[in-house]
């Protein structure tokens, strides 16, 4: 039996074993798709232990940097970013990283007609940030303001900012009612961080993207609905990069999205009712 799974610390809370599962079983195919909890101390060892049955690995933080020093390849996003998200094990015995959650942003959009815009604004300021900052150059973005709760964190996002060509400045969130007037505002904070600031940043722009899932719905998902604004959250992004995945790890494309969505949202919503 083909074997894959996910990697990370903590691993309990992933959506990634119900929407693999899923996919394999849409595809007809008879592999595993399982969940370890490993930090990255450990991954290198976990690595080296696995058997020639393992094809992929989906690779959640603290895992996303470290896994860079274990490939023999990088691809192009992943390098440039410094985070991978999936590890691949080739039939000639090497591993390969990739950077599926850039691309996935950017099909997330996709989906609901949103290929291209002039201007966005950025909460946050970690590994997630420096994804949102390369999907939203793939789709022709122009200028990006980073709002961050420590403007001393900025400084990396700034160098890849400036590698991508982005027009980019930094606030903080004491500078918030000076911010608007965007095409799109990507929240890359975890749920609940926002709050304060929930009735501004829902207003910013036509489309918020949340990149929350859970609890859900957020403050900022409540308030961009009640005025109208377009609303994509986590789900969109964690689906779409699993179909990217699923793709690579088994060869056969399309991936059955709507299956791995329905499975992801079943799985939340049986949390939620244990």
């Amino acid at each position: 039996m083909t074997r894959c799974a996910v990697l990370g610390s903590p691993i309990a809370h992933s959506l990634s074993p119900a929407m693999h599962r899923a996919a394999y079983a849409e595809l007809g195919l008879d592999w595993a798709y399982d969940a370890y909890e490993v930090d990255e101390n450990e991954l290198r060892g976990f690595v080296a232990s696995l058997d020639a049955d393992v094809r992929g690995l989906s690779l959640t933080m603290p895992l996303k940097r470290v896994a860079l020093e274990l490939a023999d390849s990088v691809d192009p996003v992943a390098e440039l970013i410094g985070a991978a998200n999936t590890m691949l094990f080739e039939p000639d015995g090497t591993r390969s990283v990739h950077n599926t959650d850039v691309p996935g942003l950017v099909n997330a959009f996709a989906e609901r007609g949103i290929t291209a815009a002039e201007s966005a604004v950025v909460l946050g300021g970690g590994a997630t940030a420096a994804s949102t900052l390369a999907a939203l150059r793939g789709m022709r973005v122009a200028e990006v303001t980073v709002v961050v709760r420590d403007l001393s964190k900025a400084e990396r996002l700034l160098d890849l900012a400036a590698e991508l060509g982005l027009r980019t400045s930094v606030a903080d969130f004491s500078q918030v009612e000076q911010i608007g007037g965007f095409d799109l505002c990507v929240s890359t904070l975890p749920g609940g961080a926002v709050d304060p600031w929930a009735e501004h940043f829902a207003a910013v722009a036509p489309v918020v993207f949340d990149v929350a899932y859970h609890p859900w719905p957020t403050k900022l998902a409540i308030a961009a609905h009640r005025i109208g604004t377009e609303l994509l959250n986590g789900l969109d992004l964690l689906v779409h990069q699993a179909t990217l995945q699923v793709e690579m790890m088994t060869g056969r494309s399309p991936a059955p999205l709507a299956a791995m969505r329905v499975a992801a949202r079943e799985e939340l919503g049986d949390r939620e009712s244990a």
